[in-house]
């Protein structure tokens, strides 16, 4: 199998679909691996480093996706490069198809490309290992966040998130008791912030407790719930998802506006839609803006900025499957491991992703019927 690690173009993306460890283990397996040049360069993995791995290293980036049986991403499949890819070929990445551009699914399809999308992509307990890896970061990379932006030269509150004698602490309203969540709210107690999570799902909330968030108030994420956290909450860390799908709409527009002035959203679920009603996406060198006096975080790829420990963390999280697709081979894995098979969104041009394929008009197919047939 000829594996593929190209240099990620998108704006401010400096992670790296797969660290030199990943190339080594899947040479171990017979593998072949080309790496683009500069791919790994921002997380300070060298091409010395890779080619000690085993890896080639190609200058061409068409070169890269026209040889590639796998290509190995971290983000979505831009237009550009959904028409460089070989007929047949597969990729795997943070796909994240419901938002995808709909002309760079066509061209997938055109190609009869395999999209694999990390963020679906489940293990043996039923719980999501890759993007909990990115999840974990970003949710303590909020909270790094939260406090620099509640401070005044940010244009914050002045206040810190910590516990200061005869002063009550920063209150911090997390929505969502995934992976991020608690990440944030492990992060935010450790500071000894006042800290509040809604989740609709109480094994979730109880899951949250047992992880370290024993001394957070927990709360149904309903709409008076909302209505009574929201207003005083200093920050706000939407992190409610739902894996393949669009972001739940949480918080409108005259909530936000009930917000003390100062205060701060980070809508951490901005990659699929995001959960607030006055969010849009910023940039890393742009991240921030403000809407009724509040100040609102929207970077979609916020763990990019830390590019070494977010390439490392996916690659550990991913190779154990990118191992037995290289053993075995795709279509063989997608027989033996159902978990794998959720992530697949197009099969071969076939596009099995409900949001897909109701936004290009067609019937989603179904993986196991293609591959019985």
């Amino acid at each position: 199998m000829r594996i593929g690690i190209p240099y990620e173009t998108h704006r401010h993306e400096h992670r790296v679909g797969l660290t030199p460890l990943g190339v080594s283990r899947l040479r171990g397996l017979g593998a072949e691996v080309f790496v683009q040049h500069d791919a790994g360069r921002e997380g300070h993995f060298t091409e010395q480093n890779y080619v000690e791995a085993g890896a080639k290293i190609v200058h061409d980036r068409e070169e890269i996706y026209g040889r590639s049986d796998l290509v190995c991403k971290v983000g979505t499949v831009t237009e550009e490069e959904a028409r460089m890819f070989r007929q047949g070929a597969a990729v795997a990445g943070f796909m994240h198809v419901s938002v995808m551009p709909r002309e760079a699914i066509r061209a997938l399809i055109e190609r009869k490309v395999t999209l694999l999308g990390w963020e679906q992509v489940e293990d043996a307990q039923g719980a999501h290992p890759v993007r909990r890896a990115m999840s974990e970061i970003a949710g303590q990379m909020a909270i790094q966040w939260v406090a620099r932006l509640l401070q005044f030269e940010a244009g914050g509150r002045g206040i810190i998130l910590g516990n200061v004698p005869g002063i009550a602490p920063a209150t911090v309203v997390i929505l969502g008791a995934g992976a991020v969540g608690w990440s944030a709210a492990r992060a935010a107690l450790a500071l000894k912030a006042h800290v509040v999570v809604l989740d609709a799902d109480m094994a979730r909330l109880r899951r949250a407790m047992e992880h370290g968030c024993g001394h957070a108030v927990t709360a149904i994420a309903s709409l008076k719930g909302l209505r009574r956290f929201i207003p005083i909450a200093d920050a706000v860390i939407a992190a409610a998802s739902a894996p393949g799908g669009g972001a739940p709409f949480l918080v409108a527009e005259d909530l936000v506006e009930q917000m003390k002035p100062g205060s701060v959203i980070l809508d951490l679920a901005i990659d699929e839609g995001g959960c607030v009603e006055t969010s849009r996406p910023t940039t890393l060198d742009n991240p921030t803006y403000k809407v009724h006096g509040v100040t609102h975080f929207c970077v979609p790829n916020m763990t990019a900025d830390v590019p070494r420990t977010a390439s490392r963390a996916q690659t550990l999280a991913s190779l154990p499957f990118l191992e037995k697709i290289a053993a075995h081979g795709l279509d063989e894995t997608l027989r033996a491991d159902p978990g794998l098979a959720r992530g697949v969104c197009l099969y071969r041009g076939r596009v099995l992703h409900d949001v897909a394929a109701h936004a290009l008009g067609i019937a989603p197919a179904r993986l196991e019927d293609i591959l019985q047939g």
